[in-house]
């Protein structure tokens, strides 16, 4: 009944930028936190950027300072503005949102894959 659908990803070349989209749709009273999580081949995923009800916002280390993510609560999206892209950033990006909808329930995305050149 709740779904999350990312967008924007796609191949930029090393120090560009790209600005990802997940939009959560469905029967929701509210959304407790929303995040980003990426996975590279042969790697585990891992969480890069999430933000709460309150507004506070969590940044692994290796994407600060250069990363940021926001909401739209009214359209109930999520977005990801990733800047001066490295080529480890290359990775299937997925969004992840904890909402209530009679129940508390977590849903993921399909995924965006990131590809940054060299």
């Amino acid at each position: 009944q709740v779904q999350v659908v990312e967008s924007g990803g796609g191949l930029v070349q090393a120090g560009g930028s790209l600005r990802l989209s997940c939009a959560a749709s469905g029967t929701i009273f509210s959304i407790n936190a929303m995040g980003w999580y990426r996975q590279a081949p042969g790697k585990q995923r891992e969480l890069v950027a999430s933000i709460i009800s309150g507004g506070n916002t969590n940044y692994a280390d290796s994407v600060k300072g250069r990363f940021t993510i926001s909401r739209d609560n009214a359209q109930n999206t999520v977005y990801l503005q990733m800047n001066s892209l490295k080529p480890e950033d290359t990775a299937v990006y997925y969004c992840n949102a904890m909402v209530f909808s009679s129940q508390y329930v977590e849903v993921w995305g399909q995924g965006t894959l990131v590809t940054v050149s060299s």
